[in-house]
């Protein structure tokens, strides 16, 4: 049975779960349980990327292909994910492990967003693909209507790249890998190296790009708190 909390959560987001073990499921990080949300969190991505890709499609027809990968990159990148979660207080209703609560993991970024997508996919599999895009819709109506395709939107590795130039230090390293998972669905990991780090930045994807584009994401973040 779902907490008050997390019962309190679906009225916010006017949502219901015919089954609430899923929502459960969602909400459950590795760290606390052998079932938790990463399968949904991969198809919560999937299914969000589409309905975020369609919407893009229909509001702006003369807008080419290109600068409609990267507004949709913008929309649906971990950082925006992670907005969107703070702003439902979704750390509130997150299911950590004993480590992860002690170090915080409730703000973190990465679970945040994964839960996020997580909550997507279970919603999908509850109550059906029209029930989930009209989730989505609603809350990056905000977003979506602020658009301004005139701006250049630049996705992480070219923005990565051209604050290490303006720097005059070396590019970033890129390596990606597969990496085998259990249930046999597509995960890579991707390293990325930074001359102004000391450090290797890891991060995970369902495509050799995603991994790149948030291994590249996380060491702006990393670099842009050093300033």
């Amino acid at each position: 049975m779902i907490s008050k909390r997390q019962k309190a959560l679906c009225v916010q987001l006017d949502i219901s779960f015919n089954d609430e073990s899923l929502l459960e499921q969602a909400l459950t990080h590795r760290s606390a349980s052998s079932k938790n949300n990463e399968r949904l969190e991969y198809l919560g991505d999937a299914i969000l990327s589409f309905v975020i890709a369609e919407e893009l499609y229909k509001r702006f027809p003369k807008v080419k292909e290109g600068k409609l990968s990267r507004l949709r990159a913008s929309l649906v990148k971990g950082v925006t994910l992670a907005e969107i979660s703070r702003e439902l207080s979704l750390g509130e209703v997150l299911i950590l492990g004993p480590g992860e609560l002690k170090s915080g993991g409730y703000r973190r970024e990465s679970i945040l967003a994964d839960a996020f997508e997580a909550i997507l996919g279970a919603l999908y599999l509850d109550s059906g693909i029209d029930v989930v895009k009209s989730l989505i819709l609603r809350l990056y109506d905000e977003r979506l209507r602020s658009i301004d395709v005139d701006e250049v939107v630049k996705d992480a590795k070219t923005r990565l790249q051209e604050l290490l130039q303006s720097r005059k230090q070396p590019l970033p390293l890129y390596s990606v890998s597969e990496i085998k998972t259990q249930e046999n669905q597509p995960q890579f990991e991707a390293s990325c190296q930074v001359a102004l780090l000391n450090k290797v930045i890891i991060a995970h994807g369902s495509s050799h790009r995603k991994a790149e584009q948030k291994a590249a994401e996380r060491a702006l973040i990393l670099i842009e708190g050093k300033v």
